[in-house]
């Protein structure tokens, strides 16, 4: 038999199989962690199972959503902070998957790098168990993809999957209607949308990522900017099934005016009134120190709302949101108008500042 001419290895083209075998054996445990009714089988299969009638549903409708964290990434791989990004994957899939109507089932991640750190990948993991939880949501698999040339040393991406189900008579949005108060629950933080922007802020700002925040100087700048995005998952279910909503959106890319129509039908439209809620000190310092005008800071930032929601009842609402943990606002109503569904945000002279 002829010898190769040489002896490359896998791992000397930039794949450590070994190092994947060992991350696996690192998150099998806070996979194990997040089994809910309904979960089959654990990691290390072709696929995961799942048993909707084990779960409780006689008549369900699956509903899946998909999602990242965009460039809030940057910040975690430029400061070594990993332990808090996988909370706001799993936030951002189930978020969309309650305004719905849709309980979270389980969960999926891709985690895509050029070469493995099992320790980078053990913390992002770890963070995307403590999500499910929250979420009541099983960690059922994934993907890890190391792709040397693909990505520069350090860097990864993610990207989560989410499935829900509800019963086919509980879906959402049903009911609404001109009249009905608009609650907003109130966001952790900037969540997960316009990192880019808030990355250039900062860069014009001219401080580190260890200053204290300008805002929060009780905290650095990298600690206040990641706080994690909210998970709503209980309040808003809870909500639901006291037959209290009626419609929901979670407040993502697009702010409230591009988020909120999404729950109205044609012939709809909601006015919200910026001055019913406290703006955030981060969203103040980021429209000052960047000179970013009031409506952009709307169509880019939640501006301290994570989820609106349309209900008949606001007090009764409000008590079983708090019940719950959850700060509600009454901050807009469900209005009548021609054509396609709108939004209009009324905002105070001095709202930036």
């Amino acid at each position: 038999m002829t010898e190769p001419k040489n002896g490359i290895t896998y791992r000397d083209a930039g794949v450590d199989i070994a190092a994947g075998d060992a991350l696996v054996d690192r998150i099998k445990p806070l996979a194990r962690g997040t089994d809910r009714p309904g979960t089959m089988g654990g990691l290390g299969g072709f696929g995961a199972l799942f048993d909707l009638r084990a779960a409780g549903f006689q008549d369900p409708v699956l509903v899946s959503t998909t999602d990242g964290v965009g460039t809030k990434l940057k910040i975690a791989i430029d400061t070594g902070r990993h332990e808090t990004v996988g909370i706001d994957l799993v936030a951002m899939c189930v978020n969309d998957l309650i305004v719905q109507g849709a309980e979270p089932l389980f969960f999926l991640d891709y985690f895509a790098t050029g070469a493995l750190s099992v320790e980078q990948a053990a913390q992002v993991v770890s963070g995307i168990a403590s999500g499910c939880k929250e979420a009541g949501c099983a960690l059922v698999g994934g993907e890890t993809a190391e792709m040397p040339g693909l990505y520069t040393a350090g860097d990864y991406d993610l990207a989560g999957f989410c499935v829900g189900a509800a019963e086919r008579q509980a879906l959402l949005p049903a009911g609404i209607a001109a009249g009905q108060t608009v609650l907003g629950l109130a966001s952790s933080g900037i969540h997960s949308n316009g990192f880019s922007l808030v990355r250039r802020i900062v860069e014009m700002s001219g401080l580190s990522w260890d200053a204290p925040a300008p805002f929060a100087p009780h905290e650095t700048l990298a600690d206040a900017l990641m706080r994690p995005t909210r998970i709503y998952v209980r309040g808003v279910l809870a909500l639901h099934r006291a037959g209290l909503l009626h419609a929901a959106a979670h407040i993502t890319g697009g702010g409230l005016p591009g988020n909120a129509p999404r729950m109205l039908p044609p012939g709809l439209g909601v006015t919200f009134d910026a001055g019913a809620w406290a703006l955030p000190p981060v969203f103040r310092w980021l429209a000052q120190t960047g000179g970013v005008a009031p409506d952009e800071m709307l169509r880019v930032f939640n501006c301290g709302i994570g989820m609106v929601l349309a209900v008949t009842d606001a007090p009764a609402a409000r008590a079983v949101l708090a019940d719950h943990g959850e700060t509600a606002f009454p901050i807009g109503t469900i209005v009548e108008r021609e054509g396609e569904a709108h939004a209009t945000v009324r905002t105070p002279p001095d709202w930036l500042g």
